[in-house]
């Protein structure tokens, strides 16, 4: 009896009843996805739909440890694309992969009011930037790096008022090829980023506005050379530079009660330079740097019975984004597209979404291959 109450002793001395006190927050949701592609080519009569099923998976724990100090772990399926945690079921039953699809610590002192996240790891893009819609970030890739935001709590939501966003995050790791070489040098891709959004209220209408700055720092690469990048969309960034400035608002109400509207857009402008040093390099023209989104939502399907329609008009020129931008337009190819993207969804039970997604997208200059994409899906969060 007394080694009983000596062990008990021991564990409260080194922290334990601190242990069971940390409130772990267990998340997850599962997405079932039917998706059917065809492509309309003006040249082809056979030109046949693919049909997949595939299934979305992320489950994690985010523990708040002590009044400072938050982390979060989250496994999910995907892993072959930078831009999508699909897994598409065609393998014969096998076993699929489970991937670390966000893991960090965030660092919020008390004495700074808990206004400020320091955020050290991998973590989703919504949570760490301030994120409109998908324009120029595609809704499920995890950035990783180093964030310093202020304005926003330690889930990722914005807070009225002023929200800022500094950021550095690491897109590749290259020793090159002949470290002997005298003009050897270490090149690493990256990307630095700064937000500055506002969020509040006129009357009977909320609002938000804001602009980004992103500099993609030695993203000299064509993806096929570097399979670390992702599989898909393709991309040739050799001599090509991005240092892309982005405005986004919203503004919105209520209908009723339970049916609220809002008008977003964003729009993404590519700055950097278009010379060019090598003859082998490929220059930015001009007169494609462009990137715009419009939409309009009313609903919000939060409860049980409730319903959202929303609709968006999207233009992206060649030069404007990168493939970071929602890979599911235009079959895949990211940039130099036009079309638009209508969705409704609806809260069955708690809990359960059924949502429909229909896309129409072209290259901009050339309307003879029309993509149409169709997504039905059945969501389930826990």
């Amino acid at each position: 009896m007394k080694r009983v109450a000596l062990l008990v002793g021991l564990a409260a001395a080194i922290g334990y009843n601190n242990a069971e006190a940390v409130d772990w927050n267990w998340k997850g949701d599962i997405r079932y996805r039917y998706e059917s592609t065809f492509k309309d080519n003006e040249s082809k009569d056979d030109d046949h739909s693919r049909d997949r099923h595939r299934m979305r998976v992320r489950f994690g724990v985010y523990p708040w440890i002590t009044e400072e100090l938050s982390a979060g772990l989250q496994l999910s399926t995907g892993g072959s694309e930078t831009t999508s945690r699909n897994e598409t079921f065609d393998d014969s039953f096998l076993a699929d992969g489970i991937y670390l699809n966000e893991a960090f610590v965030d660092y919020h002192p008390m004495f700074l009011n808990g206004d400020v996240n320091v955020i050290l790891g991998k973590r989703d893009v919504a949570k760490t930037l301030i994120v409109m819609k998908d324009l120029v970030w595609d809704s499920d890739i995890t950035l990783e790096g180093a964030t310093l935001q202020y304005g926003k709590d330690a889930d990722g939501k914005e807070k009225d008022g002023v929200n800022a966003v500094l950021g550095y995050y690491a897109v590749n790791e290259n020793n090159g090829d002949d470290k002997a070489a005298p003009d050897y040098r270490e090149v690493d891709g990256y990307i630095v980023s700064a937000q500055l959004a506002y969020t509040g209220e006129v009357s009977d209408l909320s609002y938000k506005i804001g602009a980004g700055y992103y500099d993609l720092v030695n993203l000299d690469v064509k993806r096929s050379d570097d399979p670390d990048l992702g599989s898909k969309p393709d991309f040739d960034y050799r001599g090509k530079d991005f240092n892309i400035v982005e405005l986004f608002a919203s503004v919105g109400g209520s209908i009723t009660e339970t049916v609220p509207w809002k008008v977003y857009g964003q729009y993404a402008f590519n700055t950097a330079s278009n010379d060019a040093t090598r003859s082998d390099r490929k220059y930015i023209e001009d007169d494609k740097r462009d990137a715009y989104l419009i939409g309009l939502q009313i609903g919000g399907a939060k409860n049980p019975g409730e319903w959202a329609v929303s609709g968006e008009y999207v233009t992206i020129e060649k030069d404007a984004v990168t493939f970071l931008t929602d890979s599911d337009r235009n079959g895949g190819s990211s940039t130099d597209l036009e079309g638009f993207k209508l969705n409704a969804t609806y809260h069955l039970v708690q809990n359960m979404t059924l949502g429909a997604t229909y896309m129409n997208f072209s290259k901009i200059d050339d309307d003879s291959v029309t993509n149409h994409l169709l997504q039905a899906d059945v969501v389930v969060k826990f």
